[in-house]
């Protein structure tokens, strides 16, 4: 056997292989580049574009008008006419014989006396006693008493009167916060007045109000 030939051999195919290896890397880094660049050619930036949609606005609603409604009154009903019946007339009553017959008498009625009107009633008598200018002739003023007071008192008096001069006296005071003293002073000078100047005809009860002022 030629060993020598057979290294030959195996050597050369070994190169072989390898530089169909070679061509076959070189055909494929080749094809890839021109793809990719082949593609970033077709495709090229992409743009995008928001497109708004118009939207229509609703229809209107159309109205409906309605016809406006019948006020005419209806047509009254219809009343068929009544049937008359005709009757045969009836036969003439008999005649009547008439009688005169005199009016009554009417009788004549007097006239009732006119009706008088009663006088009016007395007005009655007054129980209280009057005032003393209605039945004194003469009033004199009482004295204003020299008094360790001063102010305003009102006293109302009640007198009895007997024979035109006074008998009994009652002294009321109308005004309160009178001092104790002044008040007596005062109440009897009212009654020295009515039985030293007071003249009144006859038999009276009367009243009187007497005023002080001190000042």
């Amino acid at each position: 056997m030629n060993f020598a030939q057979e290294k030959n051999g195996s050597s050369r195919f070994m190169g072989f292989g390898i530089v169909v290896l070679i061509h076959v890397l070189l055909v494929w880094a080749i094809a890839s580049g021109l793809a990719r660049k082949a593609v970033e050619a077709v495709t090229g930036p992409i743009e995008t574009k928001v497109i708004e949609e118009k939207v229509k606005p609703p229809e209107e609603i159309k109205k409906i008008e309605l016809p406006p409604p019948d006020l005419k009154a209806p047509p009254p009903p219809f009343i068929p006419p009544p049937e008359f019946q005709v009757t045969a007339p009836a036969p003439p009553a008999p005649a009547i014989a008439s009688t005169q017959v005199a009016p009554p008498q009417q009788q004549v009625r007097a006239a009732p006396p006119p009706v008088v009107a009663a006088p009016p009633a007395p007005a009655p008598a007054r129980t209280g006693p009057v005032k003393a200018g209605m039945v004194c002739t003469k009033m004199g003023k009482p004295e204003v008493p020299s008094v360790n007071w001063s102010g305003e008192a009102l006293f109302r008096v009640v007198a009895t009167v007997k024979s035109g001069r006074v008998s009994g006296i009652e002294v009321q005071s109308l005004r309160s916060g009178v001092d104790r003293k002044a008040q007596r002073a005062l109440v009897a000078a009212i009654e020295e007045t009515l039985r030293d100047t007071y003249e009144c005809p006859g038999d009276h009860v009367f009243e009187q109000e007497f005023q002080f002022k001190i000042e």
